[in-house]
């Protein structure tokens, strides 16, 4: 009897600890999320395409949000055709949706300061206003920044054989990777 108390005892003591090792790691995560929450890093492919194609070209993306600017760098290599432009667009996974900011465009449609996209390799801007969608609710940079914490956004490169993007990618919200 005394054994078994001991042994609830000792077990007790064992749980708890581990319960508050396990609180303690998860505030240290929480605080190592508040420092990472505004940069948002995006894996491009043709598979996230809709409807899915299938090509090698590939990419990344990475969006800093700075206050009421969003600072980003795009890198894409191995696209079937030149590109055109790249934008982040408002959707869901799998959604297509309106663009809301400009990353690159050789079609001269960008807003001023819009960057030329390279052939393949890497391009760097700063967003400061959203160009909408207005009819998906967007007319200001804070709300694409509310969209892109939301996960619900993507960002898109387009082609000259894809016209409508050939590589894409979703943001997801920190931590909810799909």
């Amino acid at each position: 009897m005394i054994r078994a108390k001991l042994m609830g005892t000792l077990c007790a003591a064992f749980c708890l600890a581990a319960v508050a090792g396990d609180a303690v790691q998860a505030r240290d995560g929480d605080r190592r999320g508040d420092r990472h929450r505004n940069v948002f890093v995006v894996k491009l492919d043709s598979f996230q395409e809709v409807p899915t194609l299938v090509t090698p070209g590939s990419g990344s993306a990475t969006l800093r949000i700075d206050g009421s600017t969003i600072r980003y760098t795009l890198e894409y290599r191995a696209t079937e055709s030149t590109v055109t432009q790249a934008h982040i667009h408002i959707g869901r996974p799998a959604v297509n949706g309106g663009i809301s900011a400009f990353l690159c465009t050789n079609l001269g449609n960008g807003p001023a300061g819009t960057p030329a996209c390279p052939k393949s390799g890497r391009v760097s801007g700063t967003i400061r206003q959203a160009t909408g969608p207005e009819a998906q609710g967007v007319d200001n940079i804070g709300e694409l920044i509310r969209a892109i914490r939301a996960g619900a956004v993507y960002v898109n490169v387009h082609s000259a054989k894809y016209p409508a993007g050939e590589i894409r990618g979703d943001v997801h919200r920190h931590g909810h990777h799909h």
